[in-house]
């Protein structure tokens, strides 16, 4: 079964940068439409990047464009979320998972961003 451990999360102030990763065990990583959630205190998960298997297209809630860039690595089985500009409504926790038609995989244990002066 495939797991997936988030790292690289921190304690940052606004404007400063973070690169979360999430590595993935099992066969199929490559095959699998990937993105970063996020999930803030009292709020629902949402999704806020996606990749194709192949790495050529993403997306991007539109809080985070021009901010957040996706990227994956599938010989390393490792989806990756640059964070540039952050602001202190990035706080939340960051999970990866599958995305579009993809059944979700088990869910991580997430790592935490936190965004404060």
């Amino acid at each position: 079964q495939v797991q997936l451990v988030e790292s690289g999360g921190g304690l940052v102030q606004p404007g400063e940068s973070l690169r979360l990763s999430c590595a993935a065990s099992g066969s199929f990583f490559s095959s699998y439409i990937m993105g970063w959630y996020r999930q803030a205190p009292g709020k629902q998960r949402e999704l806020v990047a996606s990749i194709t298997s192949g790495g050529a297209y993403q997306n991007y809630v539109d809080s985070v464009k021009g901010r957040f860039t996706i990227s994956r690595d599938n010989a390393k089985k490792t989806v990756y979320l640059q964070m540039d500009s952050l602001k202190p409504e990035d706080t939340a926790v960051y999970y990866c998972n599958t995305a579009g038609a993809w059944t979700r995989l088990p869910w991580g244990q997430g790592t935490q961003v936190t965004v404060s002066s």
